[in-house]
């Protein structure tokens, strides 16, 4: 079985964000830096977040987690392809006021194997540019 430094940085590569621990658990962040946000007229930067943790040596399952950043236009098209794809979305919601544009923030869940999880949210994210 490989590390989890190595499952991460692989991990992170496939969704093409940056890898990294946080609190035990593998975390990839992607920044969105097409989207050039404000906060009370100040420079917010958007990212979203991907993670595994309590890896199951034995079945290489994962609980498997996202945060994810989207204009409004594109939420419905992540949310088809994601549900397509057998996971849950479990909030869609702002988390700022004053933002411009307006930014919409979803939240997924998973057991899966954390590259399987990662190939599935790497067709999500690549949907909703089609």
């Amino acid at each position: 079985m490989q590390s989890n430094g190595t499952l991460c940085e692989q991990f992170s590569k496939i969704i093409g964000g940056q890898p990294g621990f946080a609190g035990g658990k593998c975390v990839s962040t992607i920044n969105r830096n097409n989207i050039k946000a404000t906060i009370l007229g100040k420079r917010f930067r958007v990212t979203s977040s991907f993670s595994f943790e309590s890896l199951n040596k034995r079945t290489g399952r994962a609980l498997c987690l996202g945060r994810a950043a989207f204009l409004e236009k594109e939420v419905n098209k992540f949310i088809a392809a994601i549900r397509n794809q057998g996971i849950k979305v479990t909030s869609v919601h702002n988390e700022w006021l004053f933002e411009r544009p307006r930014l919409i923030y979803i939240n997924i869940e998973t057991v899966d194997r954390p590259l399987v999880f990662a190939r599935k949210v790497k067709r999500a994210l690549d949907a909703i540019h089609r």
